[in-house]
């Protein structure tokens, strides 16, 4: 350990000033020169505010490009097979709820940024998926609704605080219940269709941290049972995947039927054996 804080400490305490204050800034003053400037890995408590930091910025970072395979699997396909429109309503509907909870809170942005990422994402699959299902009406209704509803939220002259309480635990059953949909349509279908894997993992890995950081970070046990839930529910839709990892949607199995019964009659309607020349042919029985 003396050896890596005697090769570190010197590029650590001549960090450029820009770097140095978002460095403050992000773990406090003491935390910094205990963790960054003198390398001082036995301070548990700031070790755990380091990482649960690292895992924030991470999943806030993650989540601006999360669901990009989504859209391009459903702009590509040109088909929302798989995925539960509900489901992308009541997520949607909770991701910004806990947006404007957490930032009229004054939270810090580690530890709920990837709402505001995820919601935008989350408008556009669902747009899409209106879109694709012969609703393009519908699609532009409900942006109208919700960006009037975003600015319900973030108005403290509109909404006050105490009902924004009740609605961040409201936020919470909203999240929950999101999963619920998707899973029943993955286990309807005997597919996932159009879903994406790597959107559903990193929810799993990002359910799973944002624990760790609200731990940390948040004294909110209405924002930790939620992503507790979220944690067990994510668990369940990755396991979905893996089961059904390849396997075609029932409806599109059904819809070869038709054609391999017709080819099965053509192979009927052929003769198996060219009639013989020669004349007909005894067999004996045995």
């Amino acid at each position: 350990m003396d050896v890596l804080r005697g090769v570190v400490k010197p590029v650590t305490q001549n960090l450029p000033t820009p770097i140095r204050d978002i460095g403050i800034n992000i773990l406090g003053p003491k935390c910094y020169a205990n963790i960054i400037l003198n390398v001082d890995l036995t301070d548990t408590a700031c070790l755990k505010l380091a990482v649960s930091k690292a895992l924030g910025i991470g999943i806030v970072g993650v989540s601006a490009i999360v669901k990009l395979p989504q859209l391009y699997n459903l702009v590509h396909s040109k088909s929302a097979s798989g995925i539960s429109l509900l489901s992308y309503l009541l997520e949607t509907a909770a991701y910004v709820i806990t947006l404007a909870y957490n930032a009229r809170m004054g939270n810090p942005f580690s530890t709920y940024g990837e709402n505001a990422f995820i919601a935008v994402q989350n408008v556009a699959i669902a747009s899409l998926v209106l879109h694709y299902g012969g609703q393009s009406t519908g699609a532009a209704v409900f942006i109208a609704g919700l960006a009037a509803a975003a600015y319900a939220l973030f108005a403290p002259g509109v909404i006050d605080m105490n009902t924004m309480s009740m609605l961040q635990a409201g936020a919470g059953v909203l999240g929950i219940a999101s999963k619920v949909p998707q899973i029943a349509t993955i286990w309807r279908e005997g597919s996932t269709g159009q879903l994406s894997s790597f959107a559903v993992f990193n929810f799993l890995f990002g359910s799973l941290s944002r624990i760790f950081t609200t731990l940390q970070e948040v004294n909110d046990p209405v924002i930790l049972y939620g992503y507790i839930a979220g944690f067990a529910l994510n668990l369940v839709l990755a396991g979905q995947v893996l089961y059904y990892w390849n396997t075609p949607a029932k409806s599109s199995a059904k819809k070869n039927i038709p054609k391999i019964r017709v080819q099965n009659e053509k192979a009927e309607s052929i003769p198996l054996e060219a009639p013989s020349r020669k004349g007909p042919t005894t067999r004996r029985r045995a």
